[in-house]
């Protein structure tokens, strides 16, 4: 029976989200860029959050190790073994670098596989943008929960909205910047601790999940970069796959599944383009090559008559049914 549910999922969710590119508008899985310009943003926060915008915790080989291990169910659920592997690279830093600097989240603190509870114990109270009665209540919990079961030896990539801070586990530049889309989306609503809250119930997550891996999708798109689009395909379908974890094992495993098939589907239209410069490079050089040199003016006028005596030629010479009708003319 749950064999069966779970071919169902799979069955149900594969065809509506591997659709080619050509019908990728019509649905809710494209590729969409959060185009509102709009900041509910406290500007304290903001100078406090650029005085160290992103760190990094200290090397602990022994429990970084012990981390990695206890990765390895989401390594396998997302089939991906830099997830949760507590070893971030400069790459992927400057990945979610970029995207924070092109969309004005100065205030959107960044710890790289970084345990400190303290700091986020001040940044909870810092952050003016969210309303006490939910920074201390769901906030609180959050951090406390956070500082018990720290992401440093459990791993877990997330945005918290009430410290207003990214948490970085994972080595997987698309999971960074799906969780600096959720800081992005929350950003522009008018009552961020409403959102924030509320949208993360179980299935109330899927309206925002799905608005920060579009934005995800469209930019990296936008980036040129053809194995960050692969790469956000193949592990973002599956990992949205895992919000159909309230309706049970079988549904997980569906959306799963389906999230797989249809991420490796969307993989494979990504093509390898040719840079720009390439093509600028090539008109430098055809605008570069030696023209012929002209011939004199006089040769230059001698074709010119020869050309115009022999099109007048063309003209007064008669034609073959003239010729018939001149002979037939005569013979009568």
């Amino acid at each position: 029976m749950r064999a069966r549910t779970l071919l169902l999922c799979a069955a149900l969710w594969a065809p509506l989200i591997a659709s080619p590119p050509g019908h990728l508008a019509a649905h809710p899985f494209a590729a969409r860029e959060i185009s509102d310009p709009q900041r509910n943003v406290d500007s304290i926060l903001v100078e406090k959050t650029q005085e160290e915008w992103i760190e990094r915790g200290q090397p602990r080989p022994f429990l970084d190790a012990c981390g990695w291990v206890w990765g390895i169910p989401s390594k396998i659920i997302l089939w991906n073994r830099r997830v949760n592997n507590h070893h971030i690279g400069v790459p992927t830093e400057d990945v979610l670098r970029r995207y924070l600097e092109a969309n004005q989240l100065e205030h959107v603190k960044v710890r790289i596989n970084q345990y400190a509870p303290g700091k986020d114990w001040r940044r909870l109270r810092d952050n003016r943008t969210v309303g006490w009665p939910y920074r201390y209540t769901f906030g609180a919990v959050s951090v406390c929960f956070e500082a018990i079961l720290p992401g440093r030896l459990f791993g877990g990539d997330h945005y918290n909205p009430y410290t207003s801070t990214l948490h970085l586990y994972s080595d997987v530049p698309a999971l960074a910047l799906h969780e600096a889309a959720h800081a992005k989306d929350i950003a522009r609503r008018t009552w961020p601790g409403t959102y924030a809250t509320f949208l993360r119930l179980p299935l109330l997550e899927i309206w925002p999940d799905t608005i920060a891996t579009g934005d995800a999708l469209a930019y990296s798109q936008n980036q040129n970069d053809p194995e960050l689009e692969r790469e956000s395909y193949s592990i973002l379908f599956p990992a949205f796959g895992t919000n159909m974890g309230p309706l049970g094992m079988p549904f997980y495993a569906g959306g799963v599944v389906a999230g797989h098939i249809a991420g490796w589907t969307r993989a494979r239209y990504v093509t390898e383009e040719e840079p720009a410069d390439v093509a600028f490079e090539s008109e430098e050089r055809f605008e570069e090559l030696p023209l012929a040199p002209l011939p004199p003016a006089d040769e230059i006028d001698s074709g010119v008559m020869m050309t115009s005596a022999i099109m007048a030629e063309a003209d007064t010479t008669p034609s073959a049914a003239q010729v018939r009708h001149s002979s037939w003319t005569v013979k009568k």
